[in-house]
C-alpha cells in the first residue's frame, strides 16, 4: 500500500505562496510574466506545482517583483535537493525557519497596501539574525520590531529633510512652474536625492525614485528625438540609483533586479560608459553578496567593456580585488588593488561622470575589506580607522558602514573592547540612516563577539544591538 501524504509537498507550498503573493499584489499571471520577463505558461506551472522552478535567478527575479523579501527564494531552496543541485543553489548560512517564513508572509501581505515593505533585522530563536520583510502596520500592530522600526527610521523624527524628499515625489509634469523642462526637473531631483542619500539613508528616497521612473516612462510616450533619448538615459540612471538604495537597505534581490533593468536600458541608450559602470556595479553587488562565482567574472567583464586605462576600468579592477580576496587569492587581490592605486593620478582627468568618487580613501577601504576576509584583521582595522578619519562630514552612512566593518576586524584581531565600542558608534549611524548594510555587518559582529559576551563592553553592545531587533515569536 502506498503511503498517504502528510501534507502539501515543498513544491505545492512554493506554488501556493507564489499565487498568494501575486494575488495580494493585484497581478494576473500575465501581468507578472510581463514584469518578470518570463513566459506565462512557466509561471502557471509553478503555481499549479506541475513543474518545479530550476533557475534560482528566475525565482529571485519573481521574488523581487512581488516584494516577497526572499520568501520564494527560501521555499525554492526547500525543494527536492536534486532540483537545488541542478539549479546550482548555494545554501546560505543564514536559514529562515518556518515560523519566520509565516511571519514574513503575513508582513508581505500587509505591505501590499503600504508604499514599501520594510526589511527588518530579526533575531531568531536560535540566536541568529536574518532580514525579513514586514509591512509597517503589521510590524507595529503585531508588537514586534518597535526597536527595529527605530533602527530603520520608520515613524521616527530623525530625518529633518523628509519634507524635501516628499516634495520630490510630486509629479514632474509641472516642472514649467520652476522655469525648467520636465527632464531638467527630474535631473535636479535625482541630484538632490543622491546628495541626501549619504546623510539620510535609503528608506525615504526609494519611493521618490520609483515614482520618478514611472513619470519618465509616461513622458517617453509622447517625447521625440533627443528628448526621448534623454529621458531613456535618465530612466537608466534612476534605475541604477534605485538599485543602490535597495542595496544599502539590505534588499539585494531588488538591487539586482534594478541593476538588470539599468543594464538592459543602457544598451538602448548607447552610452558605453554608462553600460560599463552598471556592469561594474553588478560586480560590486556580487561582492556584497559574497558571491564567489560571479564577482571576479563580472568585474573582468566590466573592464573589457570600459575604455582602456579609464576610470571605470579602475573602478571595476577595485571590485575584482575584493573578489580575489573572497576566493582566498591574496596575491591576485593585492596586485589588483596596487594597479588601481597606481592608476589614480592618470584617471583623475577622465571626463566621464561615473565613478568620480574613486580616490585613495575609497581604494584603501576596499583593500581593508579584502584583508579582513583574508584573515589579516589587525591590518584591516587600522586601514578602516584611517579611512574613517579622512571621510567628509556629509558621508554619514558610509562612516557607519566603515565603522561596522572596522568593528568586525577588531573582533577578528582579538580586541573585543575596541570592537564593541566601535560597534556602538556604527549602531548609532544605523539608527539614523536605516542602512541594512550596516546592520548586516553588526550581525556579523554580534556573532563574532560571543566568546567575550560576559565582558561589560561586549555585553553593552550586544544588549543595545538586540534592543533594535525584531524577535521571532
Amino acid at each position: 500500500m502506498g503511503q498517504q501524504s502528510n501534507g502539501p509537498t515543498p513544491l505545492q507550498r512554493f506554488g501556493y505562496a507564489l499565487r498568494e503573493l501575486r494575488q495580494e499584489r493585484g497581478l494576473s499571471l500575465r501581468d507578472l510574466a510581463q514584469k518578470a520577463f518570463m513566459s506565462h505558461s512557466k509561471l502557471q506551472k509553478w503555481e499549479n506545482a506541475t513543474r518545479p522552478p530550476k533557475d534560482r535567478t528566475e525565482v529571485e527575479l519573481v521574488d523581487s517583483v512581488l516584494q516577497a523579501g526572499g520568501i520564494l527564494v527560501d521555499l525554492f531552496e526547500r525543494l527536492d535537493p536534486a532540483v537545488s543541485d541542478r539549479a546550482g543553489v548555494s545554501v546560505s548560512a543564514l536559514r529562515v525557519s518556518d515560523a519566520s517564513v509565516r511571519l514574513a508572509m503575513a508582513g508581505a501581505q500587509q505591505a501590499a497596501s503600504d508604499d514599501e515593505g520594510t526589511f527588518v533585522p530579526t533575531r531568531l530563536r536560535d540566536g541568529s539574525v536574518v532580514f525579513m520583510a514586514l509591512g509597517r502596520r503589521a510590524m507595529l500592530r503585531g508588537g514586534v520590531g518597535i526597536g527595529a522600526a527605530a533602527a530603520l527610521g520608520v515613524g521616527t523624527p530623525a530625518v529633518a529633510d523628509s519634507e524635501v524628499i516628499q516634495g520630490l515625489k510630486q509629479p514632474a509634469r509641472s516642472a514649467a512652474a520652476y522655469s525648467g523642462t520636465p527632464i531638467e526637473h527630474l535631473r535636479r531631483a535625482r541630484r538632490l536625492l543622491i546628495d541626501n542619500d549619504n546623510l539620510l539613508g535609503p528608506r525615504h528616497a526609494i519611493a521618490a525614485v520609483r515614482e520618478h521612473i514611472d513619470v519618465i516612462k509616461d513622458l517617453r510616450r509622447d517625447a521625440k528625438g533627443t528628448d526621448r533619448q534623454g529621458l531613456l538615459e535618465l530612466q537608466t540612471q534612476y534605475a541604477e540609483f534605485a538599485s543602490w538604495l535597495y542595496q544599502d537597505l539590505g534588499d539585494f534581490d531588488a538591487a539586482e533586479f534594478w541593476l538588470d533593468r539599468a543594464f538592459a536600458w543602457s544598451h538602448t541608450v548607447g552610452d558605453g560608459d554608462l553600460t560599463s559602470y552598471v556592469m561594474a556595479r553588478k560586480a560590486q553587488l556580487a561582492g556584497e553578496r559574497r558571491d564567489l562565482t560571479d564577482v571576479v567574472d563580472l568585474a573582468e567583464a566590466a573592464q573589457r567593456m570600459a575604455r582602456p586605462r579609464s576610470r571605470l576600468a579602475a573602478v571595476a579592477r577595485t571590485y575584482e580585488s575584493y573578489g580575489h580576496a573572497l576566493r582566498g587569492e591574496p596575491s591576485d587581490s593585492e596586485r589588483a588593488i596596487d594597479d588601481v592605486r597606481n592608476a589614480l593620478d592618470r584617471v583623475s582627468t577622465d571626463t566621464t561622470p561615473w565613478g568620480v568618487w574613486l580616490n585613495e580613501q575609497y581604494v584603501d577601504v576596499h583593500r581593508a575589506q579584502g584583508l579582513e576576509v583574508l584573515g589579516k584583521h589587525a591590518q584591516a582595522a587600522k586601514i578602516f580607522t584611517d579611512a574613517i578619519k579622512a571621510l567628509p562630514e556629509d558621508y554619514h552612512r558610509d562612516r557607519g558602514v566603515y565603522l561596522a566593518r572596522a568593528a568586525v576586524a577588531h573582533a577578528g584581531a582579538g580586541a573585543p573592547e575596541e570592537a564593541a565600542a566601535v560597534g556602538l558608534q556604527a549602531l548609532t549611524v544605523a539608527n539614523d540612516t536605516g542602512s541594512g548594510r550596516i546592520m548586516r555587518e553588526l550581525a556579523r559582529l554580534d556573532s563574532s563577539l560571543l566568546p567575550w559576551q560576559r565582558q561589560p563592553e561586549v555585553s553593552e553592545f550586544r544588549a543595545a544591538f538586540d534592543a533594535v531587533l525584531a524577535h521571532e515569536a
